[in-house]
């Protein structure tokens, strides 16, 4: 298995409910787990989370819910379509409605179409697809 340099470690404060999010509806592979600690490694295409029952050994102050405040994670997939349709399916609310935006890189344009969602924990998840690249 090949690791990627950053690899996000979630904290949850209900491993399971957090485990069923991500694999049966965001549809996230376990690539391994250790029960005994309430831990998984996830991949969804290149992208790799771990997630953790809270561990206050490693906590650097005070965890209250929503753990996710401040931050959101961007995640790059093929199409949005099969989440936002596992994500009605689950009756599971969607943060943000799908948007298309173009972003300015240098002398070029990105497009994404992305939505946001919070996992159980708080965490925005950002999920974008790619619509070119405009010069």
């Amino acid at each position: 298995m090949i690791f990627n340099s950053l690899i996000p470690e979630l904290r949850t404060s209900d491993f399971a409910k957090s485990l069923d999010f991500y694999t049966k509806i965001l549809g996230f592979k376990v690539e391994y787990e250790r029960k005994e600690s309430q831990f998984a490694f996830l991949s969804l295409g290149k992208t790799q989370i771990m997630i953790e029952q809270n561990n206050p050994e490693w906590n650097t102050g005070g965890l209250n819910h929503p753990y996710g405040r401040g931050i959101h994670l961007q995640i790059t997939v093929e199409s949005i379509n099969p989440l936002l349709g596992s994500l009605k399916k689950s009756h599971y609310p969607i943060y943000v409605k799908p948007f298309e935006r173009w972003y300015k890189v240098k002398n070029r344009l990105y497009g994404l179409k992305q939505f946001l969602v919070k996992d159980p924990e708080g965490y925005l998840l950002r999920f974008v697809e790619s619509l070119g690249i405009k010069d």
